[in-house]
This record gives C-alpha cells, structure tokens and sequence, in this order.
C-alpha cells in the first residue's frame, strides 16, 4: 500500500468557506476508540473551521476522558451500545437514540467507525438524508467465526452499506473480503492506507520517559512487548505459549510484556482467570492499560501482534514510528506494516510454534541489525502512514462531498 505524501493546505483540500462552520460527527463504539485513532482527524477538521462532535460510549477503559476529545477541539455526545450484539431490541433502541441525536445536531456530514455504527448509522443518515462516510476498521469476528451472528452481521451490512457516499477499508484484503461476499459493488469499495499516525509525537526518544524500564536493554534483560486489548483475535494467548516456548529454550530472563484492557463486554475476551494463570506462572508482565503507551515502547526491544486480523495495526505503527522492530503474522492488516526480514518479521497466524521462532531468531539478531530493522520501519511509517496523509485524503473527500451537497441543494431551490 503506497500512497505519496501530501501536505495539508487549505487551498488543496477542497474545503471551501462555504462549507466552514459547518458540524461533522464521527460516530464510534467508545470514545476510547474516537481519542485514540482519529485525534488527528478531529484537530485537522476543527483547524479547517468545522464543529466536530464525536458519538460513542463513553466506557473508557484507559482512564481517557471527555478532555481528549475537547483537546483535540471536538465534543463529545455519549450513545450506550450493546457491543455484545445478540439483542435485537437494543440494537433498535441504538438506532433511535442515533437518530435523535442526529436531529438535534444537524450534522452536514457524519463519519462512522466500528461494526454497529457502520450499519444503524449509515441507515439513519439515510432516513435523514445526511451524506455520510464509513470506515471498515476492520472485520474481526465477522470473517474469522462462523455463525448465526456473523452471518447475520454480513446481511446486515450488505443492506447499509448502500447508502454512505464512501465506504473506505483499511487494507486491501478486506476489502476483496466483502467485494467477494458480494457485501459490497466493487466501484463503491475504497482504500485507505490505515487512520494514521502522528509520527512527530511517535518517534525514537527512548531517554525521554524516566519511567521506562531501561534496565531491558542489559544482555539478560530483551523485552518483547504486545499492546492490544485482551481478545483472541489478537493472539493473546499464542503470545502467551509462544513466551513458554522461549523460556523452555534456556531464555528465562526474556520478558514478555502485554498492556492492555480486559474488554470482557466483547464475546472473543480473554477470560481475567487465564490472564491471571499466566501471571502467576510467570510468562506474562502484564501492565494494565495506560494513556500514553511511549514508555512501554521505549522499554522495549521488539513490538509483537500475533493477530487473526487487521485493518491496519496501530500498535505496530506506533512501534515502527519509534524506531522498534516488530513481529506480526502474516494476515490482512499485519502485512500491510511489516516487510518481512527489511522492518520486522512475519509469522504464521495462529501458530505459537512459529511465533517463538521468529522471537528467537529477534534476540539473535545484533543491536546494530535491530536498530536497521527499526529505522526501515520508522521510515515506512513515514512514507505511508504518516496522519498527514490520511488527513488530505479525509479533506478531499468531505470537501467533494459538500460542495456537491451545495449544488443539489440550491437546485432543489
């Protein structure tokens, strides 16, 4: 996935005055989820004059509030989800609530993200004939699990998604994923090259955070260190054999740290009782959760995300922006961030086996040979993720979309 760098001006954007002042809402599951992967998106809507308003749950399991929101220049507006998604009911009620809140803000344009705001969004911006976008993040369960419930989702969004003016997927495999399930035409299908990244906030600083555990960096002391929320589809638990596998191999000093939240409102969740099995058998340093992940990185020597599937990994773009090399499987979303043996390495999915392998073969390698590895994955980072990017593409798009708003309007006068 390439896609040359740009830079934002206003003059390029397509964003003209008449469509300043103008109210946007990005919709997500939680607003965990809003802060944390499109912070970027959010301060360049409001420096280009736009009242941006973020809808979700407010369940924020990192400690992040409203504040994130009111410091990247939106609001915030809370909307409760079943995210279990095994009631119909409450998904109705989900639906109305959306409404309303879409009556009362009178949106000019309205961005969903995450499975059910992507389906009961794009039907209500339709009823109200508000143009809207939706982002595919990524299709977890819905592709990796087969049942009543994913089969029922694909249904679903073969019906919504219909409606929003572009439909934008992370990488190119979900989106031949849902062409050939014949979720979606193929022409209504576009790619984003991931929700980028603020590569001047990620970058290599290791000195800078005193709360780092420098100490990793002795011989005896490699750290590999996976960030994700505590599902099986991240891998989680071959993260966890693969840790096993390592310390049989005589490499009991290695640590394995994994920072995350227990998401137990998801159906795939890590159960806290294996989480803390794994703790007390000592394979696992879990961290928690935290709201700035720097000094996890930076204590670190290799960023690893052994997951099913992706849209576009941002704990790998955060470790290849500071400088880290990674280890991910080869799967949709992974491989878009790891070129194997030049950035990091590729694994098989779900093969902890393999994954111990590639862990091995990372703390043979020499300091001098990790830190190419880091720099070739910095410079990618660069060159294909950096927010810039995806913030043009973003402008672009809903200026295109406004204007011609405008002009079906005064036509309609």
């Amino acid at each position: 996935m390439s896609v040359d760098r740009i830079e934002i001006e206003k003059e390029g954007t397509g964003i003209t005055a008449e469509c300043m002042n103008q109210r946007i809402i990005l919709c997500s599951n939680t607003l965990w989820s809003v802060v944390q992967f499109r912070s970027g998106v959010i301060r360049a809507l409001t420096d280009q004059g736009f009242d941006v308003v973020c809808v979700g749950e407010a369940n924020d399991f990192s400690g992040l509030t409203e504040k994130r929101v009111e410091d990247a220049g939106g609001r915030f507006i809370h909307l409760s989800m079943d995210r279990k998604g095994t009631n119909p009911l409450s998904d109705l009620v989900y639906l109305f609530r959306y409404l309303k809140i879409l009556r009362d803000e009178k949106p000019a344009l309205v961005i969903n993200y995450t499975i059910k705001p992507v389906i009961y969004g794009s039907v209500a911006t339709r009823l109200l004939r508000i143009p809207s976008f939706a982002v595919i993040t990524g299709l977890g369960y819905i592709f990796t699990r087969e049942n009543l419930l994913t089969h029922l989702t694909r249904k679903l969004y073969r019906f919504s998604l219909r409606f929003p003016h572009r439909v934008w997927f992370l990488n190119d495999d979900d989106r031949e994923a849902f062409v050939k399930s014949r979720i979606i035409a193929p022409e209504r299908a576009a790619l984003l090259p991931g929700e980028g990244i603020d590569t001047h906030f990620y970058q290599p600083i290791p000195d800078q955070f005193p709360g780092a555990d420098h100490a990793a960096f002795n011989k005896d002391g490699f750290v590999f260190l996976l960030v994700g929320r505590l599902l099986r589809e991240k891998g989680i638990r071959e993260y966890a054999e693969a840790a096993r596998l390592v310390k049989a191999e005589g490499h009991q000093q290695v640590r394995f740290r994994l920072v995350g939240f227990v998401d137990q409102a998801n159906p795939g969740a890590i159960s806290p009782e294996e989480l803390h099995h794994w703790i007390e058998e000592g394979i696992i340093d879990y961290g928690g959760s935290t709201e700035d992940i720097r000094s996890e990185i930076a204590g670190s020597h290799c960023v690893v995300l052994p997951s099913y599937r992706e849209g576009v990994p941002r704990t790998l773009l955060e470790g290849a922006a500071m400088g880290k090399p990674i280890i991910a499987t080869d799967v949709p979303g992974c491989r878009e961030v790891v070129d194997n043996g030049v950035n990091g390495f590729l694994c098989q999915p779900r093969n902890s086996m393999d994954l111990c392998e590639k862990m091995l073969r990372m703390i043979k390698l020499t300091p001098e040979e990790r830190e190419k590895m880091g720099q070739a994955g910095r410079e990618k980072v660069l060159r294909e993720f950096d927010e810039k990017i995806i913030t043009t593409i973003y402008l672009a798009e809903i200026g295109k979309v406004l204007r011609n708003n405008e002009g079906d309007t005064e036509k309609n006068h």
